[in-house]
């Protein structure tokens, strides 16, 4: 298959990687030292599943240069989910579908509306990388996953065809019998991982160890649950209890990307994590007390990083 990862940083360069290694054709779409390393000394993945590297690489940062393909997986933040759907535009031929990444319940219908709903399938993927260094991503954590689906919940040939070539890359990946299960049952899992790790600026190993913030943890999940089902989503009776051992079955140093870009003052996905709770519980008449908390808390933060604040 013909595929562009826009967007190769610890995510879109993991799953990228693997998709070269195993033979697929893969541009990665990428930009300034991150770009100009993957030119010179191709990727480099450092990976708990066994290290590798992909030289030469095919990478850009001119989309338009690529043609149509036959899948873009889309690997930026949510907050640039709408830019960047004008950006994937000149590689979406008629069958060509896009494959959204980002944590949140809201970057398949962004895309949509820009795209049209005949290009777009949901994705989850569950992995813990970032980028290390221009041209290396680090997987510390996790064993990475994929699940891919067509978002009415229909057969899709493409979608399959997408998770086969995964899977010949080591990847567990499969189309799911509800992706808007699938999308809500991580959507339980991240929001409440990020904002106690961002609130509490601690790893994850110190903050679930201690009762009190283990207990916001279990109150984090349940508010997003109750969202879910007033939303009529059907996540599963087991989701607080797999997400509670998804919690201890971390490293002990594990982070998620919204607490490390929060911490440094990078620009986070604060309004698609925690915010999204906030507001799709307001439409679903469903009260958030926590998470209204953790997100006007990390605001002040948020808002510097965006330059809508000096202090």
């Amino acid at each position: 298959m013909r595929i562009a990862i826009f967007g190769a940083g610890g995510v879109g360069g993991y799953f990228g990687g693997r998709l070269a290694q195993a033979g697929e054709e893969v541009t990665l779409i990428a930009r300034g030292a991150h770009l100009q390393a993957l030119r010179t000394r191709g990727l480099r993945v450092e990976s708990i599943n066994g290290d590798f590297e992909i030289h030469p690489v095919q990478a850009t940062d001119n989309p338009a240069s690529v043609g149509q393909v036959d899948a873009v997986v889309l690997g930026v933040k949510a907050w640039q989910v709408s830019e960047a759907a004008e950006a994937i535009r000149p590689m979406v031929g008629p069958d060509t579908c896009v494959v959204p990444l980002q944590n949140g319940v809201e970057a398949a219908s962004e895309l949509a509306a820009a795209l049209g709903a005949q290009h777009v399938l949901g994705g989850v993927c569950r992995i813990f990388s970032f980028i290390a260094a221009p041209g290396h991503i680090r997987h510390t954590d996790t064993n990475p996953s994929l699940r891919i689906g067509e978002m009415e919940d229909r057969p899709d040939e493409r979608a399959r065809r997408l998770c086969e070539a995964f899977v010949r890359a080591g990847v567990d990946a499969a189309v799911p019998s509800d992706i808007q299960a699938e999308l809500w049952q991580k959507f339980v899992f991240i929001t409440a991982f990020s904002g106690i790790g961002a609130i509490t600026r601690s790893p994850v190993g110190v903050w679930r160890s201690i009762p009190e913030t283990r207990r916001m943890y279990a109150q984090a999940l349940d508010e997003v649950l109750r969202v879910a089902r007033a939303r009529h989503i059907a996540i599963p009776e087991t989701a607080i209890a797999g997400a509670m051992d998804t919690l201890d079955n971390h490293q002990p140093d594990a982070t998620s990307s919204l607490q490390r870009d929060i911490t440094a003052g990078r620009p986070s996905e604060l309004h698609y994590q925690n915010g999204a709770v906030v507001r799709l519980g307001r439409e679903a008449g469903v009260e958030t007390p926590l998470h209204a908390t953790i997100y006007h808390s990390l605001l002040p933060m948020e808002r510097k990083a965006r330059g809508e604040l000096t202090f």
